[in-house]
């Protein structure tokens, strides 16, 4: 496979080498002025920039190390471990889950798991929530230095041999330690194991670009490829969170490097130039929440970037002892990498130039472009998605670019010029709901590039149509091209920009778990669809009836974990799978106990997440374009029906000795038709199968021949087995019949759209 994949990478740079050889010898427009040539060199050092970033990543994906299996250790052999858990100024709720989750976490001996409560904000809350859980609540005097002065705070009054860092929102599950620990006890010279961040909520790139079904987190790329290929050159980026750490190459390097604002990465660099090997995993042994607003991702993101520039400047990465070559050569690609949104810049004017100014970057020819241009292109696109285990493709990055170019160019140039960031601001995440979202202001000044970019573009594709067949020559084929690429990534940045709605308070999980429903001395054993921290869903193939104003008594069952909950009903619904119908049920929640919260949450988060690993295949940028769109004008439908309603065509005697059809039956409600000869009734009694349906006529929203009616006997029906039979038999009549027949009138719709049902 190692061989495919080598292959691949050298054919892929030898395009690349013949396209950047090209472009240098050929296309310079020496010719056409000073400004031609000013922009054609900026334009070919970010693409050369390019070239050298893509020989180095392509070369560390085409060989990668991964490590063996989790050693076999004794259980004696399991040294203590201290927890740090960083907070600042997170809520209390969020560090309760981080928390939970590190008391549960699977270990020989848990008197040798320290857990300490990191509390640089030095809150009282969070002294409370430590005693509540049972760990040490740290703080100290100063706040200098940030996350880095907190952590060597920790150190300094701790001694375990191994030291594991999470941020506040991420939490671990059972099996974290098992699987990463016993690689320390059986290799010292280990400096650090760097897991996964995963996230349990969209990110913000796929939440707002209606993707989360369809493509991965956005740093799942990172995590899973980057940081694992980084392995060969023991290269691999501290992280921060979810890494398990030696403390003596942590004493070694001098503890958290303090000074900058990504502390993480300078740390790991340091540990590294000690002569520590440390490696990444790609298993997900934490799950965290990614930043839901755009101004927490755009703060994010700035601090990543500043902080690996400014790393880079101040520890003279090329003069750092202890580093090899290829040491060096892969963080100088991670601090270049931030220098994006210049090469961003460059290559969304220099078709504008063109177009609206007539300047020339390029100097080229149609032909030139296909021989040159178009085999590198195709060669970069295929081996992305190849070696990335298709995680992701030169669409998706292009879209991630260009979306973040414009809020971090002025921090990337200040910082280029040693205008630094010195404070460290905290990403805003917050717990048990979603947020109100930036104001409609913010979104247009970070948005306001893009449109202006975006209309310019659209200028430029007209002037250059219009030039072609002036010119009658193709040249302006290439520029509409490049325009339409930049023009669909301005606007899918711009659908971003303007983000989505949330339409719920918690985050909701695939999960099938046993579960148990109680009431009115009534059983009901089956398995959840879905759930949240405020509720779950379960699937049935009958519709049940469940009181809907009552309070119900819910068991969640796993291997692991049991919780108990009482619980009411929010809203049922009718829907097909596999060509059958069931009914799904939504139950608001809350645990009984402090424990069964602790059991839940663990049931909640100790799991593969639900959100999509790989991409879609075939999913174009069109398709991609119009789900975007169609998806921001379209209305989402909620249901707050709390009745099962069940669609009938059967015919039944009533207690006048004539027959009607039931159209429509939720237990608590019936539609019936009548034949336009008859007169219905205020009362009726309908009997079949050994049972009245007392019904009494509900005087609103009747058409011509179909009327609601309430049951007012329903209580009894709902208890007896034997109905239960008779309405599975008027069910499967329904099925089977559904073909040939019931094609309602529209007034008969619209009233059973509208009806109590």
């Amino acid at each position: 496979m190692n061989s495919k994949r080598r292959l691949l990478v050298a054919l892929t740079i030898m395009s690349s080498t013949v396209y950047i050889i090209w472009r240098t010898v050929r296309t310079l427009p020496f010719e056409y002025g000073w400004l031609s040539i000013v922009c054609g060199l900026i334009l070919l050092a970010v693409e050369g920039m390019g070239f050298f970033e893509m020989i180095v990543h392509f070369h560390q994906l085409s060989d990668p190390l991964e490590l063996e299996e989790v050693p076999e250790i004794e259980s004696e052999e399991y040294p203590h471990v201290d927890i740090f858990i960083s907070t600042y100024n997170e809520p209390a709720e969020l560090l309760f889950k981080t928390i939970n989750g590190c008391l549960n976490m699977e270990y020989p001996d848990k008197s040798k798991v320290h857990i300490y409560l990191c509390d640089d904000g030095n809150r009282e809350e969070m002294g409370v929530l430590a005693r509540e859980l049972g760990v040490t609540h740290l703080v100290r005097d100063t706040h200098r230095h940030a996350k880095a002065g907190n952590l060597n705070h920790a150190m300094s009054v701790t001694n375990s041999p191994y030291i594991v860092t999470f941020d506040a929102d991420m939490i671990p599950r059972r099996h974290f330690l098992l699987h990463t620990i016993p690689y320390f006890v059986r290799d010292e010279s280990i400096g650090f194991i760097q897991t996964p961040q995963t996230f349990y909520n969209p990110d913000l790139f796929q939440y707002n670009l209606y993707s989360e079904k369809r493509t991965p987190s956005e740093q799942d790329y990172f995590y899973r490829d980057v940081q694992v290929m980084r392995n060969r050159s023991n290269s691999v980026i501290y992280g921060g969170t979810n890494t398990i750490l030696s403390r003596k190459a942590l004493e070694d390097a001098g503890g958290f490097f303090v000074g900058v604002i990504t502390e993480d990465f300078a740390t790991g660099m340091m540990i590294q130039s000690k002569g520590y090997q440390c490696y990444a995993i790609d298993e997900a042994l934490a799950v965290g929440m990614a930043p839901e607003d755009l101004k927490s991702l755009i703060n994010q993101r700035r601090r990543w970037a500043r902080g690996c520039i400014q790393t880079g400047r101040k520890v003279n990465l090329f003069k750092v002892e202890g580093l090899n070559l290829a040491q060096k050569v892969s963080y100088f690609t991670s601090i270049t990498y931030w220098l994006g949104p210049i090469k961003q810049l460059s290559y969304v004017a220099a078709p504008l130039l063109y177009a609206l100014m007539n300047v020339i970057v390029v100097r080229t020819s149609f032909i030139e472009v296909l021989i040159f241009w178009l085999p590198m292109y195709l060669f970069n696109n295929y081996t992305l998605k190849k070696l990335s285990d298709n995680i992701r493709n030169t669409r998706l990055t292009n879209i991630y670019d260009m979306i973040l170019f414009p809020v971090l160019l002025p921090a990337v140039i200040l910082e280029m010029f040693g205008v630094t960031q010195t404070q460290f601001k905290v990403t805003r995440k917050d717990s048990g709901q979603k947020l109100e979202g930036d104001d409609w202001g913010y979104k247009f000044k970070v948005a306001l590039p893009h449109l202006i970019f975006a209309l310019l573009s659209v200028l430029g594709i007209l002037v250059s149509v219009r030039q072609t067949f002036v010119t009658e020559t193709p040249a302006y084929i290439i520029i509409i091209f490049w325009l339409c690429v930049n023009l669909y990534n301005l606007t899918m940045s711009i659908f971003f920009m303007t983000g989505r709605k949330a339409h719920r308070q918690h985050e909701r999980f695939l999960a099938e778990i046993d579960c148990v429903i109680r009431f009115n001395q009534r059983i009901i054993r089956t398995t959840t669809y879905d759930i949240s921290e405020g509720g779950l869903s379960v699937q049935l193939p009958f519709p049940e009836w469940l009181p809907p104003n009552e309070v119900i008594d819910i068991e969640l069952i796993t291997p692991y974990y049991y919780a108990k909950f009482t619980g009411t009903l929010a809203n049922v619904f009718q829907t097909n799978v596999e060509g059958r119908d069931v009914w799904r049920y939504g139950l608001i929640i809350t645990p009984k106990t402090l424990d069964d919260k602790q059991e839940f949450l663990q049931i909640i988060y100790d799991r593969e997440h639900s959100l999509p690993k790989y991409m879609v295949d075939n999913y174009s940028s069109t398709q991609d374009w119009i789900t975007n769109l169609q998806s921001r004008l379209s209305k989402k439908t909620m249901f707050s029906r709390k009745l099962p309603r069940v669609s009938l065509h059967q015919l039944v005697r009533t207690d006048q000795g004539y027959y009607v059809t039931l159209r429509d039956f939720n237990y608590q409600f019936i539609t019936i038709w009548f034949d336009s000869n008859q007169e219905p009734p205020n009362h009726l009694v309908l009997h079949e199968g050994g049972f009245d349906i007392e019904c009494e006529r509900v005087e609103s929203l009747a058409t011509r021949d179909s009327i609601a009616y309430e049951v007012t006997n329903y209580e009894k029906l709902v208890s007896h087995e034997l109905f239960r039979t008779l309405l599975a038999s008027w069910i499967r009549f329904y099925e089977e019949n559904r073909e040939e027949s019931f094609e309602l009138e529209s007034e008969v719709k619209d009233y059973i759209e509208h009806s109590y049902l």
